[in-house]
């Protein structure tokens, strides 16, 4: 097992055909975000900067979404390489009870209770005003959201990634194509602005939705046991709860932290927020690339472990360490690259302009980080179940050093927005040694199946 990176073309192809998929599927959901940001800072600032907040919403569920998802990924895929379909379907089960559950309580909130959480991110009026038109109508789709997940998560994990992405190209582009219409008021419709881009995304997750459940019928997939959805297997809950709680406190840990970055932006101002709001989504196409290799090849290593072939996992973790790093600087020159035609295509004010490329600079070092972390930690580490590293590193680097800088340079200090927002970014690359650590402990490389 001590082939070259290069030289292991089984690996490479396997890889190939589970990472691209899920990173081609990540690039299309960002561009969802990316299309709402530049129709809306094309009719105003303030539009695009309130619907960024508002998201923030989303974001924190799909952080509780993903926490809930990623254990149906990693017992899923030890189970898959065992061949345990059976067991693969309760795990698919479980995932779809606690996930109706959280999409519901998000529902209600943004449905009912929009003014409130805006005010948690804002304390412009003008914002908290368009975010509640944005939020009473994107709630619908919260509703939603976790059941198409769950779905497209055990199609990644019985080998149909292809599928998935195929599903979410789909309910992309009809989403940005509803979204120039609803925004802009085109085809004889009424222009409805942000109110606009909620409805364009509520139709593409119905649709979605629809599409993965049709799916599920085909020959080869899996589709839910529905005799079996309200049925509890002691053992197998036990395993999931052990891998989802660590994730769930990681999650909430990163999605509260990101989301107090933003708040910190909307209190420097509408020219930060704004600055901020195309930052993040630059960030998430760029990173859509060490998202899909984080996935795949979790996938591919989890599949080795449960299989018995501990290795063969352990080998394919070192390789993809490797790719990580070279994935990392890859993105870093990508980001710098882009700078020029994100800062012009945009209309924003010139301080806004200014603070852009700014973070833009800053953000480019900080993906090296980003990069080699997601890989190794949501990829290689969660394949053998060691979700627990993820939650303390984040305690410590994040919650220790990155949020209280950059809230005392929000309220107290009165830091340049540009200092603020390289606090934000100290984290991820400040951890890189402790993981590296970690990862030559080895302790990830388990078996996590069972006989149920």
């Amino acid at each position: 097992m001590r082939e070259t990176l290069f030289g292991d073309n089984i690996f490479l192809k396997k890889l190939w055909q589970l990472a691209v998929p899920i990173a081609f599927q990540n690039l299309m959901l960002a561009s969802v975000a990316a299309a709402d940001a530049l129709m809306l800072g094309r009719v105003t600032q303030n539009s695009m900067s309130a619907v960024s907040l508002a998201t923030q919403i989303q974001f924190i569920q799909n952080m509780i979404l993903s926490a809930i998802i990623a254990p149906i990924v990693i017992l899923g895929a030890q189970y898959w390489g065992k061949k345990d379909t059976k067991t693969v379907n309760d795990i698919f089960c479980i995932g779809l009870r606690l996930c109706i559950g959280v999409s519901l309580l998000f529902f209600i909130g943004c449905v009912f209770f929009p003014r409130y959480l805006m005010l948690i991110f804002t304390n412009e009026e003008a914002l908290i005003v368009i975010g509640i038109r944005y939020l009473k109508v994107a709630g619908w789709s919260y509703l939603i959201t976790g059941i198409s997940q769950c779905y497209l998560a055990i199609m990644k994990v019985s080998e149909h990634a292809m599928q998935t992405a195929i599903v979410s190209s789909g309910a992309v582009l009809i989403n940005i194509v509803l979204n120039a219409v609803f925004i802009f008021g085109l085809l004889g419709v009424p222009a409805m602005e942000v109110q606009g881009a909620a409805t364009a995304t509520l139709i593409a997750r119905i649709i979605e939705l629809l599409w993965v459940v049709r799916y599920s019928y085909r020959e080869g997939y899996i589709r839910p046991d529905w005799s079996r959805i309200f049925k509890r297997n002691p053992l197998l809950f036990g395993d999931f709860r052990r891998c989802a709680l660590p994730i769930l406190g990681a999650s909430l840990f990163w999605g509260v932290g990101f989301t107090s970055y933003s708040a910190f932006m909307g209190h420097l101002g509408t020219d930060a927020t704004a600055a901020n709001s195309i930052a993040a989504v630059v960030r998430d196409l760029v990173c859509c690339l060490c998202n899909g290799l984080a996935n795949g090849g979790g996938i591919l290593v989890g599949n080795e472990l449960g299989a018995g072939n501990l290795d063969k996992g352990k080998c394919y973790g070192d390789r993809l360490v490797k790719i990580s790093f070279l994935t990392g600087f890859l993105s870093t020159a990508i980001m710098l690259a882009v700078t020029p035609f994100v800062t012009g295509f945009v209309k924003m004010t010139d301080q806004a302009q200014h603070y852009l490329i700014q973070m833009m600079i800053i953000m480019a070092f900080y993906m090296i980080g980003r990069t080699v972390n997601t890989i190794i930690i949501n990829g290689i580490f969660a394949a053998g179940g060691d979700t627990m590293f993820d939650m303390y590193s984040l305690a410590v680097c994040m919650w220790g050093m990155a949020v209280p800088l950059a809230a005392a340079g929000t309220f107290f200090l009165n830091w340049p927005v540009p200092v603020v927002y390289a606090c934000t970014c100290l984290d991820e690359v400040g951890k890189i040694p402790w993981v590296m650590y970690h990862y030559r402990k080895y302790r990830w490389v388990k078996d996590l199946t069972r006989e149920l």
